[in-house]
């Protein structure tokens, strides 16, 4: 047993702070002395400890002391074989996930419903997705989670298949039957792979959906910054005790982190990585409790208005909706007339209340140990005089969030490929070459290989329409598409 009270990376940074060591070295910024307004603004604390690489902090490309010993750290406190720091965000645990099991020409079984890291690790190591439609809940609109039956069904028809990747929970916390699926796969050859951006908390806290590592997965992409308490763009990549049966190897994968990861990893990132393990390992049982509180409080307020629909375990049938991330607060809007993106863009805008995303039917407000009560009442006090001033009637408003995809070709071929652009509304019936999506939260209403169907188009028009954030085109007004020749 390792000394979960320890710090490494951070007990490191402040013995190099004390030391007052002379920088001859980069970042130019010389601990703030060079940039004096930056200075001011993150504080001289913080630009203290900005600094590069050297014997006694480690090397994030090859760590042999410190980094390697709050890796190790980390990796006992969320139960894995390995562990590895992450400073390009989750997206970069993702890919790197994809590129360590998958060749190009290789299969890989996924959802759809994926983040768009996943497809562009797809784009990157030329591996064919073989897509698992996830079911749909018809009054929320929402893609829900993978089916057994299903994962079973692509198994069957894709015995070469390199991978199974998972995405749990999904952004709406939405949870599949993750040990039923790593058993399937791993009985049939395959790796499991899990985006679980969003299940930090699941390692720590009680009564909540099986984390990964628990449930056996061979790798899990963990974003400690949403519910970890890092900063943002800081993440883990584990690795679980059985993955070398699947090619997973610690020195494979470390390997395939350093094509893409920087050379100069950020020390703010590393250490409040070390220090916000060390909290959830210490504390974490209590902080999660807090959030699992705050979430079941929200709830319960914001359905004492009407009209709002804050769903959670209740949805669970023991199959798309294995389970429920009870942390997640999403509620769903349309039935007061209002897509999520509308209330979305009232709180913003009219009462100062930022949350996590709003699309059409739907919005998440993410809950943490930090989120006092009087805020969360403030939000519910928000969302009643929303309701109050602008509800309408629903009719015509589309009623769901996902769209069963029509693949011409893979998105390596059809990202390289011969492309020209076109404008959108007359695009249907053509190849995209392109992403389109709302962001957040970053799911692909098109990605490229696509067919651009009426039915796609009138979707993509709609959530202009009503504010959404469209992002992934070239064009950044989404009134041109690039599409195959």
């Amino acid at each position: 047993m390792l000394d979960q009270h320890r710090a490494p990376v951070y007990e490191a940074l402040l013995k190099y702070r004390d030391a007052r060591v002379v920088p001859f070295d980069v970042p130019g910024h010389k601990h703030g002395k060079g940039n004096p307004e930056l200075t001011e603004f993150l504080g001289k604390a913080c630009l203290s400890v900005d600094v590069n690489s050297m014997k006694p902090l480690d090397n994030l490309c090859h760590p042999t002391s410190v980094i390697k010993e709050a890796e190790e750290l980390a990796a006992e406190a969320f139960g894995a074989a390995y562990c590895f720091f992450m400073v390009g965000g989750t997206t970069s645990s993702v890919q790197s996930m994809v590129l360590s099991v998958c060749k190009a020409g290789e299969k890989i079984i996924m959802p759809r419903n994926v983040h768009r890291s996943a497809i562009n690790a797809l784009i990157l190591s030329g591996a064919i997705p073989v897509y698992v439609n996830p079911g749909v809940n018809e009054r929320l609109g929402i893609p829900l989670g993978m089916s057994v039956k299903d994962v079973e069904k692509a198994i069957l028809e894709n015995p070469d298949a390199k991978a199974v990747f998972v995405n749990n929970p999904t952004y709406y916390g939405i949870c599949s039957d993750l040990r039923k699926i790593t058993k399937l796969a791993h009985d049939h050859g395959m790796a499991v792979i899990v985006d679980e951006a969003h299940g930090t908390h699941f390692y720590f806290g009680e009564n909540l959906p099986v984390s990964a590592m628990e449930a056996g997965a061979d790798m899990a992409a963990v974003s400690m910054h949403k519910s970890g308490g890092s900063l943002t763009q800081s993440s883990f990549l584990l690795i679980g005790s059985n993955a070398e049966k699947f090619g997973v190897t610690e020195g494979r994968v470390r390997a395939v982190i350093n094509l893409t990861q920087t050379t100069s990893g950020s020390y703010l990132l590393m250490s409040s990585l070390d220090i916000s393990r060390r909290s959830l390992a210490v504390d974490g049982k209590k902080i999660i409790e807090k959030a699992v509180n705050n979430a079941a409080y929200a709830r319960e307020e914001i359905s004492k208005i009407g009209g709002y629909y804050a769903f959670a375990d209740e949805l669970i049938n023991g199959d798309d909706i294995y389970d429920f991330d009870r942390t997640k607060l999403s509620v769903h809007t349309r039935d007061i007339g209002l897509a999520g993106i509308e209330v979305y863009d009232y709180l913003r805008d009219n009462y100062d209340i930022q949350i996590e995303f709003g699309d059409i039917g739907n919005i998440l407000a993410y809950i943490s140990a930090g989120d006092m009560w009087k805020d969360i009442e403030r939000l519910v006090s928000a969302l009643a005089e929303i309701k109050r001033r602008f509800s309408r009637d629903k009719t015509g408003m589309l009623d769901h969030e996902y769209i069963n995809p029509q693949v011409e070709l893979s998105p390596q071929a059809a990202f390289y490929g011969n492309q020209h652009s076109i404008p959108i509304e007359k695009s249907a019936g053509k190849i995209s070459g392109e992403f389109v999506m709302c962001y957040p939260p970053g799911i692909p209403i098109l990605a490229p290989g696509e067919k651009i169907t009426p039915e796609i188009l009138d979707y993509i028009k709609y959530s202009k329409e009503r504010g959404c954030m469209m992002t992934g085109t070239e064009d950044m007004a989404i009134e041109n598409i690039k599409v195959i020749d």
